[in-house]
């Protein structure tokens, strides 16, 4: 075999197991957002989540609150210089954006709606298993009324948005990090409601994984607020 039929054979064999590697990634991510990792022999078909329950809730909302702080982390880049705020506003806008994609696609996977009719936000939270009322859920569920475009805890004010475009270099920064640690903190609770309330499992992952990283977020902004002579909102 000639030098050049070998280098041709191998490119070939390289470029099918690529193409098998990523066809057998793709089978696993759709296996993984259906919860049917089990035996598939034994195992009865994959549920898909109800349009009403807590998996298609907390998809649905959480897209809705992650796409205001990809929002509010473009609108800071553009009114401060300063790096280390830029830089924290770019790994929130980048980790939210990839994670509303996710959610998304998981909506499209189950066919189900990405705003359901007549059910008000965080309506999913408003139970835990068997009924039980979820306890120190203040606000959550029903119980949140939405006012000026913010339509979920945490979720900033059309009038706040509209202050943090106005606003210039350290006012800017200060603003967002108080608005991000209100946002933060609507978030992991809202995570925490579909840690415990979800069903599919990469869901549940996913969110266990929201409360973990917003949580070091939330410390980080706490001495990025002190650094600047501020402090959380009350």
């Amino acid at each position: 075999m000639t030098a050049v039929k070998r280098d041709r054979r191998i490119q070939w064999v390289a470029g099918s197991a690529v193409v098998l590697a990523l066809l057998f990634a793709g089978v696993a991510t759709v296996a993984s957002a259906r919860d049917d990792g089990a035996d598939h022999a034994a195992a009865p078909a994959p549920r898909t989540p109800a349009v009403d329950s807590a998996d298609a809730g907390f998809a649905r909302d959480m897209a809705v609150h992650h796409q205001q702080a990809v929002e509010m982390s473009f609108i800071v880049r553009d009114r401060t210089k300063d790096d280390v705020v830029r830089r924290l506003a770019y790994d929130i806008a980048n980790t939210q954006a990839n994670q509303r994609g996710m959610m998304l696609g998981w909506l499209d996977l189950w066919e189900l709606p990405k705003a359901a009719a007549g059910q008000e936000p965080m309506a999913w939270m408003a139970a835990g298993h068997e009924g039980h009322t979820m306890g120190g859920m203040a606000g959550m569920g029903t119980g949140y009324r939405a006012h000026d475009g913010s339509l979920m805890p945490g979720m900033a004010t059309r009038t706040e948005l509209e202050r943090l475009r106005r606003a210039n270099g350290e006012k800017a920064e200060i603003l967002y990090l108080q608005l991000m640690t209100d946002h933060h903190k609507g978030g992991v609770d809202m995570a925490r409601g579909c840690a415990r309330l979800c069903t599919v499992k990469v869901e549940k992952r996913l969110a266990q994984g929201m409360v973990e990283a917003q949580q070091s977020e939330l410390d980080m902004m706490a001495r990025m607020l002190a650094a600047r002579g501020a402090k959380p909102r009350s």
